[in-house]
């Protein structure tokens, strides 16, 4: 028993290095990645006496005459007591159109403008947005796209009770509906990890990005600061950079209930999504600020520590095996926190729960962005836009 307690000096060093990311991965978990959790705890029941202000939804949409079928009516029958929906379809050559039409006839509360498709601009979806946004009457505008709708009847009432005189800006959370096939679960995987990113920078008064799916803002804040004209640049942006450059401690809350969530569409081919993950790679490396790199860091101390546990529990295997037992219960530990921490907040979210696949996920959602950030480099400038002449 004695021999067992005596360390080499090689052993405590892979023993100390263990503990020491072990207790960074926990604070990771517990401290970051949970506090949405923490604050729904705490939060209050809201104030039915507290006047709403109006809302202008503003819905993009290219292509997206089924979708636009089967969302519109959870948009147009929510339960709020003043609000419009703009659709704005950029150039759809499919039925978009008609169905808006068709809409329009038994909603008075829709309209929709259209983008030429042989219009020119810098970055279409912007111009797209731009256009809704002059359109709307209200000062508050929620944003969603086609593909996308609440998963509640109080969606717009969650996240317009969240504005004060201060606040400019809402988060909102977008969960992913796929979930039959491998693809489908490791993409919700990877947005609950970055939807939980979101929210929890915002909550401690650091936001740095958004999601268009389920973003609100003001129209005065818009073109007060000049929309996208500082993005223009990029066809992507116009959401997580648009939060990134004019966000703030004060004018940034966030909607985290389950009423104020909207659901995503799965996507159809895997390559589909990868160009989002692209797209959403080249806004990434405009952001200011330091929570991106934050969280970076959180995915490098967790292959530091797998390491660590690897090389500990081998040199314990040829020396002392107490050591093996450690680092493999370090392991353990941590992952039994991040598995609860993540299916808690998945059910916070409604989104689907990823239990039987985190030890697996883990591992794989840093080295596909890794390669998602390497293969925008080597593809071209895609990313940017083209020179009007």
């Amino acid at each position: 028993m004695k021999e067992l307690l005596v360390f080499t000096p090689l052993e405590w060093l892979l023993g100390g290095v263990a503990l020491g990311l072990f207790v960074i991965q926990l604070l990771y978990w517990l401290v970051s990645y949970a506090r949405p959790l923490c604050k729904a705890r705490k939060q209050q029941q809201p104030d039915d006496s507290v006047p709403m202000p109006p809302v202008s939804i503003v819905v993009y949409a290219k292509n997206e005459s089924d979708n636009l079928s089967a969302n519109l009516p959870a948009l147009l029958a929510q339960e709020y007591p003043e609000y419009e929906v703009i659709v704005v379809n950029d150039g759809s050559t499919d039925e978009s159109d008609n169905v808006l039409k068709r809409f329009e006839q038994d909603y008075g509360h829709l309209y929709h403008t259209y983008i030429p498709e042989e219009a020119k601009y810098l970055s279409r979806k912007k111009l797209a947005l731009t256009v809704g946004i002059k359109a709307a009457n209200y000062d508050v505008i929620l944003f969603t796209e086609a593909n996308c709708r609440p998963m509640s009847k109080t969606w717009v009432a969650s996240m317009a009770r969240q504005y004060t005189e201060q606040t400019d800006i809402v988060l909102g959370y977008c969960a992913y509906a796929g979930h039959d096939s491998f693809m489908h679960r490791f993409i919700a995987y990877d947005n609950l990890i970055s939807g939980l990113q979101m929210l929890s920078s915002a909550l401690i008064r650091r936001p740095f990005t958004g999601n268009g799916r389920n973003l609100s803002y003001r129209k005065s804040l818009f073109f007060r600061d000049g929309g996208f004209s500082k993005t223009l640049s990029l066809h992507a942006g116009d959401d997580d950079l648009f939060v990134n450059k004019y966000a703030d401690r004060h004018n940034t809350t966030v909607s985290y209930g389950g009423e104020g969530i909207t659901e995503m569409m799965p996507v159809e081919h895997f390559k589909v999504w990868k160009e989002m993950k692209v797209s959403r790679a080249a806004t990434q490396s405009h952001y200011k600020g330091g929570m991106l790199s934050f969280y970076r860091i959180e995915s490098v101390t967790f292959f530091l520590f797998l390491a660590a546990v690897i090389v500990g529990g081998l040199v314990g295997l040829n020396g002392n095996w107490l050591l093996t037992v450690l680092v493999l219960l370090l392991y353990l530990l941590r992952y039994i926190v991040k598995t609860i921490v993540l299916c808690k907040s998945a059910r916070l979210l409604r989104q689907v729960s990823p239990i039987g696949e985190v030890i697996l996920f883990e591992v794989f959602r840093p080295l596909f962005n890794q390669y998602i950030r390497f293969y925008r480099l080597f593809r071209g400038k895609n990313d940017y836009t083209f020179h009007l002449g």
